[in-house]
């Protein structure tokens, strides 16, 4: 059992929480409260009813999300937004959420963690917003695209996909978990041809063919499973306590 305050001020200082100004409704920080202490950490890409659920049925009460209770309004608090609510509480689950600290953190990020598993070298960043870049760009150190594509659907075995009409021979690629919506019509300007990404819309697939882009949306919910769980297992190994990952079977 360790204290709640505690807990939240190794988050604050480990992700740069405070220096870091995000989306309005992301509400960095402690969202939810419980009685003050910590006993069991359960991760999860949402703060959503049944990850709640499930943090309650393994008697978690602490539940560390990337996007938070505020991400989607949840005013006015009736329906599902009220059971939502009404679960953590009656249960004694604290909600802390962390969104562009925990996709641009150098070490324990999305980004930086998805480079990582790809074998791909950081170079540089780009993408800003307020302050903050939030999009990684990696040498591809001899990894051709067709090296590339064998390593994501290892990786991403269900959320695969790509539309590849770049380079076969890629040498700066551009990781952005999540959306990759703002980052296609600002990658030839960084002399970039190939983004591994979460999600994109379907005008992006003319983009491709017409700018010559590799693009490789591999699902929004599984690019971003990285960073909670880093974070998660961090602080269950530095205050001595558990940690579980709450899966969901989304493919989106």
């Amino acid at each position: 059992m360790v204290e709640l305050d505690s807990v939240i001020s190794y988050c604050h200082e480990r992700l740069s929480i405070d220096s870091i100004t995000d989306f309005e409704n992301a509400q960095n920080g402690l969202q939810l409260e419980n009685n003050g202490t910590v006993t069991k950490i359960a991760a999860s890409v949402d703060a959503g009813l049944i990850p709640l659920q499930q943090a309650s049925q393994v008697n978690a009460d602490f539940l560390l999300c990337h996007h938070g209770l505020f991400w989607s309004p949840i005013t006015p608090i009736r329906d599902h937004n009220y059971k939502k609510i009404k679960m953590a509480i009656d249960h004694n689950i604290a909600v802390f959420s962390a969104h562009l600290p925990l996709d641009c953190h150098p070490e324990i990020g999305n980004n930086a963690l998805l480079a990582k598993a790809l074998e791909l070298e950081v170079v540089d960043t780009f993408l800003e917003y307020k302050g903050t870049n939030y999009s990684f760009i990696c040498q591809s150190n001899g990894c051709t695209r067709s090296m590339l594509t064998e390593r994501l659907k290892a990786l991403f075995p269900n959320t695969f996909s790509s539309i590849l009409y770049g380079s076969e021979t890629p040498e700066r690629i551009a990781i952005l978990t999540g959306s990759g919506q703002s980052a296609v019509p600002y990658l030839k300007a960084n002399n970039i041809d190939t983004l591994i990404t979460g999600e994109l819309k379907q005008h992006h697939f003319n983009m491709a063919q017409e700018m010559g882009l590799n693009l490789y949306p591999c699902g929004h919910y599984a690019t971003e499973t990285f960073g909670v769980k880093a974070l998660a297992e961090e602080l269950a190994n530095h205050f001595k306590i558990e940690w579980t990952f709450l899966e969901q079977d989304c493919l989106i």
